[in-house]
């Protein structure tokens, strides 16, 4: 009898193990929060389950984003950007979902894009920012050649943490996506948000992150990039003078530069460009998305 008995209890134990093992259906819940789905919008997405998640990756609009874990394992949350030129349609979010017991699993989040016109803007600036001397263009070249390998980059980090702030006091000029007219001719769009301030208004960082660019560039002059991992980039350009260096990393709200007029620009001011795995976004948009 006592043989008989072992094996019985044998059978019950492997059988409840292999029960354990088998997928189990676990319900998943996606949300997205933004000012608005349209061109130019930051947008903050928060996937949520019922066990621990180990990796979240998100893909739309031909863009790859990458998210991070929230305060729990359960939940994650990462920013994607609809760029200022994205068509209005019906997009699919595709999530590749990792959890930490091995199990993967791909959902899709829609996102219904909505049309935007963006007024246009006339300016005269100095004709050399219009029409470039031949000398000069080897050195645009090169500039731009430099911004886009950084903005390519990806630093697989969340360097920033909570929400973020405006640079300077006072609101924005509404001047981000506007179809510019530069002495007649036409332009880019405008891909950042302009404030009025004073030469020498201390530039304050947004958020934490690395600074990864210090330095004078034809079209935006004195230029600061800091760099708030996970893709997400800070712009600031026309200072007058700058309060850190190309390395140093940098808390929410410290003085990076200071406002000035040096570059393409009609007066005083700071252009802020915010870019999130490439997509031009509004930086108020940003602000809006991480709100507390």
């Amino acid at each position: 009898m006592r043989p008989r008995a072992a094996l019985w209890l044998w059978i019950l134990v492997v059988s409840f193990d292999s029960a354990a093992r088998e997928p189990q259906t676990v319900p998943i819940r996606i949300t997205h929060h933004a000012r608005a789905l349209q061109p130019g919008e930051a947008v903050r997405i928060t996937v949520t389950g019922a066990r621990p998640l180990k990796r979240v990756d998100a893909s739309v609009f031909q863009r790859e984003f990458s998210l991070y874990a929230g305060m729990t394992p359960m939940q994650w949350q990462g920013l994607i950007g609809i760029d200022l030129e994205t068509k209005p349609g019906t997009y699919d979010l595709k999530l590749q979902i990792s959890y930490q017991d091995g199990a993967s699993e791909t959902l899709s989040h829609e996102l219904a894009i909505k049309g935007k016109t963006f007024p246009t803007r006339r300016l005269t600036v100095d004709e050399k920012f219009v029409n470039p001397p031949p000398e000069t263009l080897d050195r645009i070249r090169e500039e731009s050649k430099m911004v886009e390998e950084i903005y390519a980059s990806c630093t697989p980090a969340r360097l920033w943490d909570g929400s973020f702030i405006a640079p300077v006091p006072g609101a924005p000029n509404s001047s981000f996506g506007k179809r510019s007219v530069l002495n007649g001719q036409p332009r880019s769009p405008h891909s950042g948000a302009d404030f009025d301030a004073g030469t020498g208004t201390p530039i304050r960082a947004p958020n934490s992150g690395k600074i990864v660019l210090v330095s004078d560039l034809y079209y935006s002059g004195n230029t600061i990039i800091i760099d708030h991992g996970l893709g997400l980039y800070s712009y600031f350009a026309h200072l007058s003078g700058f309060a850190v260096k190309a390395g140093d990393e940098v808390a929410k709200s410290q003085v990076v530069g200071f406002v000035g007029s040096t570059g393409r620009v009609t007066g005083p001011h700071l252009h802020w460009s915010v870019r999130i795995a490439g997509a031009r976004v509004d930086p108020i948009s940003l602000i809006a998305a991480v709100a507390e």
